[in-house]
């Protein structure tokens, strides 16, 4: 990967915060931000617990034009990575 590549995927991620969002609105407002999201960029996801149900709604919905990456899964703080392929 070039340097020109590395410094374009690295700008391509996006924070969503699911913490400050109304328990009832969370699950729109994730699937609104992906469905927003264009080839190759990412969505950093972080939330107080681990959203399982969510994570099988999302597959369901996006199957394979979205994948997962846990970049930390502890107790409180979970961090997520959604990345939309190519």
């Amino acid at each position: 990967m070039s340097e020109v590549q590395f410094k374009l995927m690295s700008a391509a991620i996006h924070p969503f915060d699911a913490r400050g969002i109304g328990k009832r609105f969370r699950h729109a407002a994730v699937f609104g931000a992906l469905a927003a999201l264009q080839a190759g960029e990412t969505m950093r996801f972080v939330n107080d617990h681990d959203p399982l149900p969510l994570l099988e709604q999302i597959g369901r919905h996006f199957g394979d034009r979205v994948s997962v990456e846990y970049r930390r899964r502890s107790i409180g703080e979970i961090v997520i990575d959604f990345m939309i392929a190519y």
